[in-house]
């Protein structure tokens, strides 16, 4: 293909069947249509309507910044607007995310856009990131940086390899169903850390299977002592703005009583009944 030239839908579409793992024959009875004239879009024979891409993107779970580059190398206007957080039209999901973080102390919550870079976090946050240098924060900090560079929280996590190992598949299989190079050259960057000198190779994962239903937790030394915690994450359904569609919601909690005593105290608030 002439790099000059603008690239076809059909070549994109392809690339995002094959991400997906699926032929043409289960991606045309999928999506509605027929194997032939999915042949043809994707060798660039036949032109698909709009309503075409859109269908085809949905059905093969293509993010919305993706569906409007879509759109695009198909000569189609983009679909899905991208608001800055600090719009207007953007304030009851800025009152959210503010509710949600304040409501989750004293326990850590943090929200991500799509290449896991922090867009704003609650005051628990400190537990984690307490001692993390200045060029890891500036610009803005990214989670899989602040984890695992050995100045950050990795040199503080009792057991770092069986993080630094979830980290990094969770990472590449982002990745890979993406397609996103940005998100491939962070992976690339952050798996080539050193580990921290104090860093020795721990039997938790065995002992965590056995203590709790969590596989992995983060179990990080603090001057309160160890604490445990576990995560989940939440986005926001039906999403029609791309900067929405790629914000999540991490919220940490405590694993153990000790992890909930000490997280209380810290905010200065009183033991739990």
């Amino acid at each position: 293909m002439n790099a000059a030239q603008p690239v076809r839908v059909g070549t994109l579409l392809r690339e995002w069947r094959l991400r997906r793992r699926l032929s043409q024959l289960e991606l045309a009875h999928a999506a509605g249509t027929s194997p032939r004239h999915l042949s043809c879009v994707e060798t660039g024979r036949a032109r698909p309507s709009r309503a075409m891409v859109l269908r085809l993107a949905a059905t093969l779970d293509v993010p919305l910044r993706d569906r409007n580059t879509l759109l695009l190398a198909a000569d189609y206007a983009p679909a899905y607007q991208e608001s800055g957080l600090d719009d207007e039209a953007m304030a009851s999901i800025r009152s959210a995310l503010d509710t949600m973080l304040r409501a989750h102390e004293p326990y850590p919550a943090v929200v991500v856009d799509r290449w896991w870079d922090v867009v704003a976090g609650n005051r628990a946050m400190d537990v984690l990131m307490d001692g993390v240098p200045a060029h890891l924060l500036d610009p803005r900090p990214n989670v899989f940086r602040l984890v695992l560079h050995p100045e950050g929280l990795a040199s503080r996590l009792v057991n770092l390899h069986e993080v630094r190992e979830l980290f990094l598949e969770r990472l590449l299989r982002q990745a890979n169903a993406s397609g996103d190079g940005r998100l491939r050259a962070l992976h690339d960057e952050v798996s080539g850390y050193p580990l921290p000198a104090n860093a020795g190779r721990s039997a938790t994962r065995a002992a965590a299977r056995r203590a709790s239903p969590i596989e992995v937790p983060i179990r990080v030394r603090t001057p309160e002592g160890e604490l445990s915690m576990f995560s989940t994450m939440a986005t926001f359904g039906a999403p029609a703005d791309v900067t929405l569609s790629e914000l999540a919601i991490e919220l940490f909690y405590p694993l153990d009583e000790f992890t909930t005593r000490a997280l209380r105290g810290m905010a200065g608030l009183p033991p739990t009944p």
